[in-house]
């Protein structure tokens, strides 16, 4: 900031002075200068006055490019470029998002809580409004103390207490020698990965697919849970037949055939045995 003020004042007090004068002390000046660029060094240090200064004067001197020797001209320009993104973006910034609420206002509603634990936020609420603290319902919701909750079971620990009482059924075709196509059915017991049942045939329906269900678990021997994707010929009738065995249905995501059942690993492996967990994620 010092140079700027040199430079003003060096200019108010050369209007004072001859043409004579001023000629000899540009000549010196130039030759300072010139002395100066041979011994500077490579990168002069700048401040924001002295390159505010210079954009000033790239703005009413049309000249300006004459007498620049610290930097090139280029380098002003990038500095006006510089100050003007900075001066839009300084404009147009605006505070996104609510006032935050002070301090004293959240140390109140926590008081208030502790001090009354049967009050809920509309309770707590009304009694700010007594006290004139316009604030919103949600907000002294959002600042009150929430009740710790047990930890619940992750999925890998509801599949071991689950896993005796879990089942997949599948379908999976299998290409033959005089090129028919025959559909599997299988069902799959979770607890050894073990193939339960399984059935054969060329044209599945609903009602075929029942009756391997049936056979698959009779008596009181069904599993509690049945995994099973979206496919269409499982219909009402089949979810019907299922809640009245007891039973309750799992359901992949749909399209997504990387969840599906153990049933997926099933085709081309021995019928009895499936190595691998793999069990479908809802």
């Amino acid at each position: 900031m010092s140079s700027l003020f040199v430079a003003l004042f060096t200019l108010l007090a050369s209007s004072f002075r001859t043409r004579a004068a001023l000629q000899a002390e540009i000549l010196a000046l130039r030759h300072q200068l010139a002395v100066f660029q041979k011994n500077a060094p490579r990168r002069l240090r700048l401040h924001h006055c002295d390159r505010l200064t210079w954009v000033v004067l790239y703005r009413f001197w049309s000249g300006w490019r004459r007498c620049l020797q610290m930097v090139p001209p280029d380098t002003v320009l990038r500095w006006r470029r510089r100050a003007f993104a900075r001066h839009w973006t300084r404009k147009s910034r605006r505070l996104l998002g609510r006032p935050e609420v002070a301090a004293n206002i959240r140390d109140l509603i926590r008081c208030i809580r502790q001090a009354n634990s049967l009050w809920g936020a509309p309770r707590i609420h009304g009694e700010l409004l007594k006290l004139r603290i316009a604030v919103a319902q949600s907000t002294v919701a959002r600042y009150l103390p929430r009740p710790r909750k047990p930890p619940s079971q992750t999925w890998r620990t509801f599949l071991t207490n689950h896993l005796a009482q879990t089942a997949a059924i599948d379908f999976f075709t299998a290409p033959t020698a005089t090129f028919r196509i025959l559909f599997v059915f299988v069902v799959l017991a979770h607890d050894r990965r073990r193939v339960v049942h399984f059935a054969v045939t060329e044209h599945p329906t609903q009602e075929w697919t029942m009756q391997q269900m049936r056979e698959a678990f009779p008596w009181d021997q069904a599993p509690r849970f049945v995994l099973r994707d979206r496919d269409a010929i499982y219909g009402r009738d089949f979810a019907a037949m299922t809640r009245h065995m007891g039973r309750e249905e799992v359901l992949t995501a749909p399209q997504s055939p990387l969840a599906k059942p153990l049933c997926g690993t099933a085709s081309g492996l021995h019928p009895t045995r499936v190595p691998g967990p793999h069990y479908p994620v809802e």
